[in-house]
């Protein structure tokens, strides 16, 4: 029994035990939420044993000897205690991520989104589907997690509808939602979402300091466009090709086939987009005249002054909740109020992990920014790599890679960011280096490792969609036809960051590559 389990392990090759490792590391990592409410206890712990010692730094907030202030004294506890409610209230992301969520839910659970994809796809020509595909996968982020259920499943389906291999689609639909995570030309929940992270990190150093919701949005647009040609080029001369060996085998069961949209579903889709192109217009006629109150005081739109800026969430409620609503009515889907109210109820039945979460990170971020000691991190490290004399490029590259390594480990980009936020963008604050700059960095590491990591939720169900064409797909074979893509996505990603720095280009509305 041990030689043959002995055999079975050599011929898994440096590849087969890698991911082993990583599963089985990733496996022993605690619940997100548990990992926070550890982080905190290990917060106060350690700020009670450092606060004796004077570690000659200056706070950069006030210019005064920084000093680690002990959580842990019956003041500071019952100061815990009675700002609790007030610290999970206020923590920002949390109101960004629900208020989104309820429009989006409306669109998708009406159908609006799932006829929209259909269409987008139906049209297309041959010759043009991979990077179609991959483009509407890149869209489907606008619509959180629709992209998972149903774009990679109808990826198969429609390369299949063309005579093309289906795991190709599978495998293009794949990297577009996931391995170009952050890459999309539409503001999304996930804007602010990070940015609200990233703003609470580069607070530990200027609490004044605030970032503008899409402060990245330019640089995602162009990587959009960057993802949809090297994904195309992926997937029609390296994936595809491999694959033509690969002989369709589903088992006892049917070939997905491709679902018609119904005359009714058509109309009620079109009328629905009429709608939310004529809200879009209404906003931009009170956007425009130059004394709107959507501006600033000084007549601007774009600042984080201006209202509208500040009312990017509650748009994306509108946007989505709009064509929604209309599109539930005259399709049917919704025939009372009722029905309306459940869908956004269901939306908001999906989002109780992250409400759990999100009340441990909370705390966990407040006391990492009462203690000093997240500053204190920054500023030593800082000096550290001021004293190793590397370029910003090389660090940038650092955070990238270090943040795709982070990402085989832990799946959620959210909880991700809210672990290594308060401790990179303070720090490369201190080099000159600007959050919006290391929030880009990181969305670039975050994206590019999730088609490849076992441990993304959504990974069990893509093995389950490529079984259904080739019945003994595995994780492995999931994992050696996503490699190329999260190999490639990875390095020409990177350079195209370098070079967009290089060049200068804003990364997106009132960003910079510097500090201050």
């Amino acid at each position: 029994m041990a030689t043959t389990e002995t055999s079975n392990d050599d011929k898994k090759g440096f590849l087969g035990k890698a991911l082993d490792f990583i599963e089985w590391a990733g496996n022993k990592l605690p619940d997100p939420a548990i990992l926070f409410l550890a982080l905190l206890l290990i917060v106060w712990a350690f700020s009670a044993v450092l606060s004796p010692f004077d570690f000659g730094e200056i706070d950069p907030r006030n210019d005064q000897e920084l000093k680690v202030v002990n959580l842990l004294t019956g003041e500071r506890l019952a100061m815990f205690l009675t700002s609790m409610v007030s610290v999970f209230m206020n923590f920002a992301p949390l109101g960004v991520v629900l208020v989104a969520m309820l429009g989006i839910g409306a669109a998708e659970h009406s159908g609006y989104i799932n006829v929209g994809l259909k269409k987008l796809l139906g049209f297309t020509p041959r010759a043009l589907l991979t990077p179609m595909l991959i483009l509407v996968a890149i869209v489907s982020h606008t619509a959180a997690d629709a992209g998972y259920v149903l774009v990679i499943p109808l990826g198969g389906v429609i390369f299949y509808a063309a005579g093309r291999h289906p795991l190709a689609g599978i495998a293009a639909a794949f990297a577009g939602v996931s391995g170009g995570f952050s890459a999309n030309f539409i503001p999304s929940g996930i804007d602010p979402l990070l940015q609200s992270f990233t703003q609470e990190a580069a607070q530990l150093v200027n609490p004044e300091i605030m970032l503008n919701p899409l402060n990245n949005w330019l640089f995602t647009s162009l990587s959009s466009i960057l993802i949809v040609l090297v994904g195309w080029y992926i997937t029609d001369k390296i994936v595809e090709p491999r694959l033509k060996n690969v002989e369709l085998d589903p088992g006892d069961e049917e070939l997905p086939q491709m679902e018609t949209v119904s005359a009714k579903e058509s109309r009620a889709f079109w009328y629905a987009t009429l709608a939310m192109v004529g809200f879009l217009g209404l906003l931009f006629v009170w956007a425009f005249p130059s004394d709107s109150p959507l501006r600033d005081p000084d007549g601007n739109l774009t600042t984080f002054a201006a209202p509208l800026m500040r009312s990017i969430v509650p748009i994306i409620f509108l946007v989505t909740v709009v064509p929604g609503v209309v599109y539930g009515y005259l399709s049917g889907t919704f025939t009372s109020s009722k029905d309306l109210i459940q869908t956004m109820s269901k939306a908001m039945q999906s989002m109780g992990y992250y409400i759990v979460m999100a009340f441990f990170c909370a705390l966990f971020i407040d006391a990492f920014g009462q203690s000093n000691i997240g500053i204190l991190i920054a500023l030593k490290g800082a000096n550290f790599l001021e004293a190793l004399q590397l370029p910003g490029q090389a660090t940038i590259v650092g955070i990238i890679f270090l943040s795709a390594f982070v990402n085989l480990l832990v799946g959620s980009a959210s909880a991700k960011w809210a672990l290594i936020a308060p401790i990179f963008v303070p720090m490369l604050m201190q080099l000159g280096i600007s959050p919006d700059l290391t929030q880009a960095a990181y969305r670039v590491g975050d994206s590019v490792s999730n088609i490849i990591t076992p441990l993304l939720p959504y990974f069990p169900l893509i093995v389950v969609f490529c079984q259904r064409y080739v019945k003994t797909t595995g994780i492995g074979t999931l994992v050696s036809m996503m490699l190329p893509y999260s190999v490639i996505f990875l390095f020409s990603w990177t350079i195209f960051l370098l070079i967009y720095w290089a060049l200068g280009i804003p990364l997106g509305l009132q960003s910079s590559f510097t500090y201050p």
